[in-house]
């Protein structure tokens, strides 16, 4: 691997390099180039951060392939990991000639989340599809600019126009919300990060994303992210039942900014570090 931080932590480093290794195993020479983007490069690996890895494609998978990925990341990732807990892994693999030169939506190739992992092991294999998610992790990626393999990451990937960052993560909003009660910490925090993109154009880590709405929230709404950010960082631990009734307004409010900063004036994406 080249000069990239893959973040803190027991084991991410081993962690990265094991995705990395599975990723040249089954997709060999059709691989141009594998990259670290998220919480790692934005400010740090946090307790409850996955390793987010970009990899880029000569040619579209098999499903054979999309399977053996799948196996090896059961085996490599979460809490559910079979050796013992592990840091969840992202991993989404994209082919280089549906994402440059950029059109939108891109096509993902392949992904992997702990979100996944019930219908992973039930067998389901991933097929190639439309993803407007790709547009903020590309965004990540290029301001990232941490390879693990391959040339950077502008070698490789077209920039993505502001409106389609916004277009790109405003339209995972509402799959979102529909998950606030399984996962309201990542949704609260996620939330923010739309938020803040829409508003600023920046692309932030979730912790700074919620610093920078709780210094915009009114004083009722502030319970919610105050308490995601620190469950985050792990200074506090996870619950929610005191802080129910304050939930929904607050991604009601968030929603309703969101919705505001759409028809607001345009801003070039900037990193945070």
């Amino acid at each position: 691997m080249t000069g990239a931080d893959t973040g803190t932590g027991p084991g991410a480093s081993s962690a990265t390099e094991g995705v990395v290794h599975l990723v040249h195993q089954v997709l060999g020479a059709d691989v141009i180039g594998s990259y670290l983007h998220g919480s790692a490069v934005l400010g740090g690996l946090r307790p409850h951060s996955d390793i987010d890895v970009f990899v880029v494609v000569r040619r579209p998978t098999t499903a054979r392939q999309r399977r053996a990925l799948v196996d090896g990341l059961l085996e490599l990732s979460g809490e559910r990991a079979p050796r013992g807990p592990a840091r969840p892994v992202e991993l989404t693999v994209v082919v280089q000639s549906e994402v440059n030169p950029w059109s939108y939506p891109p096509s993902c190739e392949f992904q992997y989340g702990e979100w996944l992992r019930d219908a992973y092991e039930r067998g389901r294999t991933p097929s190639p599809a439309p993803s407007p998610d790709l547009a903020p992790l590309i965004t990540m990626v290029l301001l990232g600019q941490a390879p693990l393999t391959g040339p950077p990451p502008g070698n490789v990937l077209a920039p993505v126009p502001h409106a389609d960052l916004v277009r790109g993560i405003v339209a995972g909003v509402p799959e979102l919300l529909g998950e606030l009660e399984s996962d309201t910490r990542n949704v609260l925090l996620t939330l923010a990060r739309v938020w803040m993109t829409v508003a600023t154009g920046s692309v932030a880590a979730k912790d700074a994303a919620a610093d920078w709405a709780l210094a915009r929230l009114p004083a009722e709404h502030r319970p919610p992210p105050a308490r995601a950010r620190a469950i985050y960082l792990g200074e506090e631990k996870e619950r929610w039942d005191d802080l129910l009734p304050y939930v929904g307004a607050y991604a009601d409010h968030v929603e309703s900014a969101i919705e505001r900063g759409m028809t607001g004036p345009d801003v070039t994406p900037r990193g945070y570090c």
